[in-house]
């Protein structure tokens, strides 16, 4: 991972790891070059990836309120990514939606990257229309040389999406099902 981190802590520079739910491209959330490399290549426009962060102080230093991560910090880490309001300094990541969707993986290793790189930006590693990459070669095959680095990581054919929540009105609104189920009541399901 030591590796990985010092590749990402290049100026503007995005890769694919094996994230803890699909592989996934990554920047740095605070690399504002990286972002806009990132959103380039994905061809994404006003449809923000998704924050990763080992922490919820991460996230506030990023830019994100606590007040809006105390109401949600039940449900990381894990799979599950909630959309939280933030504000306009972060407009180079929501692209003017006002919104992030913000996750806290609970896979030791991501988590320990996470700690040396700071947030990162992600969004699945797949063109547009084609399933996620589930390995290295996939990903290769979707990107070739238009990323900096690829991790080598496991197999994820198994693995599933997060999960994409938002919270309205102290009701739980899914935004996408994926590897973690929510139950009516609002709390993951075992």
């Amino acid at each position: 991972m030591e590796d990985i981190a010092k590749l990402l802590a290049r100026p503007g520079s995005i890769g694919v790891i094996a994230t803890d739910t699909i592989y996934g491209v990554v920047a740095r959330a605070t690399d504002q070059a990286a972002v806009a490399r990132l959103y380039r290549l994905k061809d994404r426009h006003h449809k923000p990836g998704t924050v990763i962060a080992s922490s919820v102080d991460q996230l506030v230093l990023l830019g994100i309120k606590r007040r809006y991560l105390k109401a949600v910090e039940q449900f990381w880490p894990g799979a599950i990514s909630v959309i939280i309001p933030c504000g306009e300094e972060l407009s180079y990541l929501h692209q003017g939606l006002r919104s992030l969707a913000l996750r806290i993986p609970d896979v030791a290793p991501l988590r320990e990257l996470l700690e040396r790189t700071g947030p990162l930006l992600t969004s699945s590693a797949n063109a547009p229309g084609q399933p996620p990459a589930i390995n290295r070669a996939m990903a290769e095959n979707y990107f070739k040389d238009e990323v900096d680095f690829y991790q080598d990581g496991d197999n994820l054919e198994n693995h599933q999406p997060s999960t994409i929540i938002r919270i309205v009105d102290d009701a739980i609104e899914i935004v996408r099902p994926g590897a973690v189920r929510i139950n009516e009541s609002g709390r993951k399901e075992e």
